[in-house]
């Protein structure tokens, strides 16, 4: 497999050597440097100001893409998904398989338990981290506000009581932390909280490359995560 792969931080370095024994790797920092060739995917963990040159190479050969770098804008988003009428596109901001099966419990025991009970998400990063919140607590955060309208309150500062409506979310970013999302549900004298933790980066290589091979096999259109699971 001929893999054309964006991005050369520590997530990139990471997926070269794990893969670089099995396939043929061709790894640029910036989507500029994307020679005029054929790949049979790609795999872009970069920077949002890539997605120009990105885009421009993705017109002229439309490829099977997983996109996992974070920060970018909704009209940005946009963009990546509209790619999925020509080709097979998976956007995800966290590819663990433990936070993609947290994800769908949350939409579970957010229906069961947001009647009776508050929300708090806690999402801690290492110090390098640019975006806040993390793309995985906005992932998860959606997930929980799906059929419901949460006002989403960044941070507790001053003197208010707390809405029966509203979700709080706190982003932590020190050290070398990995990654931990935490979602608190707090009722009536009980407390039920799932939490994730990332004690290296190679939860996501493994869980990237695993979709790696499944998406190559997939016929145009977007693809999450939790379709490599589930189907």
């Amino acid at each position: 497999m001929k893999i054309l792969l964006i991005g050369t931080g520590s997530m990139g370095k990471l997926m070269e050597n794990e893969l670089n024994t099995q396939h043929d790797i061709h790894s640029f920092a910036y989507s500029t440097q994307i020679p005029d060739e054929t790949y049979d995917i790609i795999v872009d963990f970069s920077h949002p100001d890539n997605l120009p040159g990105l885009n421009n190479y993705i017109t002229n050969h439309p490829t099977p893409i997983i996109i996992g770098t974070t920060g970018y804008t909704p009209s940005q988003e946009q963009q990546i998904k509209n790619w999925a009428t020509a080709m097979p596109v998976m956007l995800s901001y966290n590819f663990s398989i433990g936070i993609t099966l947290m994800n769908e419990l949350l939409k579970q025991m957010t229906q069961t338990l947001s009647s009776t009970f508050d929300i708090e998400l806690v999402e801690k990063h290492h110090r390098r981290k640019i975006d806040a919140p993390s793309g995985t607590a906005n992932m998860l955060l959606s997930s929980i506000n799906q059929e419901l309208h949460y006002t989403l309150i960044h941070g507790r500062k001053g003197e208010r009581l707390r809405e029966d409506n509203e979700i709080g979310v706190h982003s932590l970013r020190a050290g070398t932390i990995d990654g931990e999302h935490e979602v608190i549900f707090a009722g009536e004298d009980e407390i039920l909280s799932i939490k994730h933790l990332a004690y290296s980066e190679m939860v996501f290589v493994k869980g990237a490359i695993k979709a790696i091979n499944w998406l190559i096999t997939q016929e145009s259109g977007l693809y999450e995560m939790k379709d490599v699971l589930f189907g």
